[in-house]
């Protein structure tokens, strides 16, 4: 029996965490190379952008004439090797422009000579990144302050960053797909010890109730103390079960027997036909009361054992044929005959003999006492591949219509026997037998009367 897992699985939350922290590394990751490759691509792209409008304005020389401008024809060079971006310039004196587009942006702050000042704009309907360098020029006897400005277009710029970019995020998927699979080794890992200490409890048999003293984490001792703690309960109250069993088993029936005994004694003395009738109907009761005691007990001592088997390998044919020899004497009283064929040959099974013993003598005695007088009980064995199957047949009154399923449950009894003494334990206690041993248990009714119970056991 496996408990439900309401709690959803660790493997699958811890699992989950692990990849929650890869997935937002992998995001981390992707976004830090992003910005990283987009300042780098943009430092490169000021640092031409720079160079070439240092380069124009070294190149401005002044006179008495007024000021020349000769731009050489490797900057421009320069900047169209990067990409295919288009390039702007203007170049002012003072505050008038004397060459190039006389609407590009001026800078937000004025230039410190030829340290560049970049900065970003739109012009013409294109984003731009431009440089700004100032220089002073002697002309026409007077200094004046000429302001070079270089633009350039941003989409080799976007194009480097999104491959970059693309780049990256490649290799954002690559760490994700190696952190979940080491996500799943992690959790693996992790829960090795709790399935290491599952599969030590689940190899113990059903006797073995000792401690465990497996080495476990330090967050699984607390655990494993519980659990020891619950085991050690467990064996005595077991233990306390099996005690107050078998008490119990000798404080009831022994009362009965002496009332029952007592009882059959004045009877006998007894003249008047009223007291006989009254001792009788005592004698009954006290029958009724020690079956019903015993089966109560047997299905008690029944549920203890099959959790507790002492499963070795035993003979099925001898434990039958013990069983039918101890319930001759019965048999012989309600003049009933009581036939066995044992088979050629032993059939050794493997499971426990008191439970074994227990599950045929209610089947014998289910059949003798609902056989009539001069009726015949009929005991053997049916030939089945792997399996030993015994085969107890009577001429008695059939299932009254009942299914296997209706007599096998407890205090379950058929209309057709209410006059006789039961309990309506034996065929429950036979059918737990067969079940806990993995066997089977069958009930037919006979075309010429009576009943035929089929006990079957795996051979060893």
């Amino acid at each position: 029996m496996t408990a439900a897992a309401g709690g959803g699985s660790i493997r699958r939350r811890l699992i989950l965490q692990l990849l929650v922290v890869a997935a937002i590394l992998s995001a981390l990751l992707y976004l830090t190379v992003r910005s990283v490759a987009d300042r780098a691509v943009e430092t490169t792209q000021d640092s031409i952008i720079g160079a070439a409008a240092i380069s124009i304005a070294e190149e401005i020389r002044g006179g008495s004439d007024g000021v020349e401008v000769d731009i050489a024809y490797a900057t421009f060079s320069i900047l169209g090797a990067v990409g295919d971006d288009r390039i702007f310039y203007r170049i002012l004196l003072g505050a008038d422009t004397i060459t190039g587009y006389d609407t590009l942006p001026l800078p937000p702050r004025r230039p410190g000579g030829l340290s560049p000042v970049f900065y970003g704009a739109t012009f013409l309907d294109n984003e731009v990144r431009i440089a700004a360098v100032e220089r002073s020029v002697l002309a026409e006897g007077r200094t004046l302050d000429a302001l070079v400005l270089v633009a350039q277009t941003q989409t080799s710029r976007e194009q480097i960053v999104g491959r970059l970019a693309n780049r990256a995020a490649a290799l954002g998927v690559g760490f994700f797909a190696v952190a979940a699979l080491l996500s799943v080794l992690t959790a693996g890992s992790v829960l090795r010890p709790v399935a290491a200490l599952r599969a030590a409890v689940e190899r113990r048999g059903p006797l073995d109730l000792r401690p465990v003293s497996r080495p476990v984490p330090a967050e699984l001792a607390p655990l494993v103390g519980a659990l020891n703690g619950f085991i050690g309960r467990l064996s005595t109250a077991l233990h306390r079960t099996e005690t107050f069993i078998a008490e119990a088993a000798h404080h009831i029936r022994t009362p009965l027997a002496t009332l029952k005994a007592q009882s059959e004694i004045a009877l006998h003395r007894a003249e008047d036909d009223a007291t006989r009738a009254g001792l009788r109907a005592i004698i009954r009761s006290a029958d009724d009361a020690a079956r019903s005691a015993s089966q109560l007990l047997d299905h008690a001592a029944v549920v203890y054992r099959t959790e507790q088997r002492a499963d070795e390998a035993v003979d099925l044919r001898q434990i039958v044929g013990d069983v039918v020899a101890s319930m001759h004497t019965t048999a012989e009283i309600r003049d009933v005959g009581l036939a066995f064929t044992p088979p050629p040959h032993p059939l050794s099974v493997t499971g426990d003999r008191l439970l074994i013993e227990s599950a045929v003598r209610n089947l014998l005695d289910n059949a003798i006492k609902y056989t009539p007088t001069d009726g015949a009980v009929e005991v053997g064995f049916d030939s089945t591949p792997g399996r030993a199957t015994l085969r107890i047949c009577d001429n008695g009154r059939g299932l009254s219509g009942l299914d296997q399923s209706d007599l096998s449950r407890r205090f379950r009894r058929g209309a057709n026997v209410d006059d006789v003494i039961g309990s309506g334990l034996g065929l429950t206690i036979v059918y737990e037998v067969a079940r806990a041993h993995g066997g089977q248990f069958r009930l037919r009714e006979r075309k010429e009367g009576g009943t035929c119970a089929e006990f079957s056991l795996p051979l060893r």
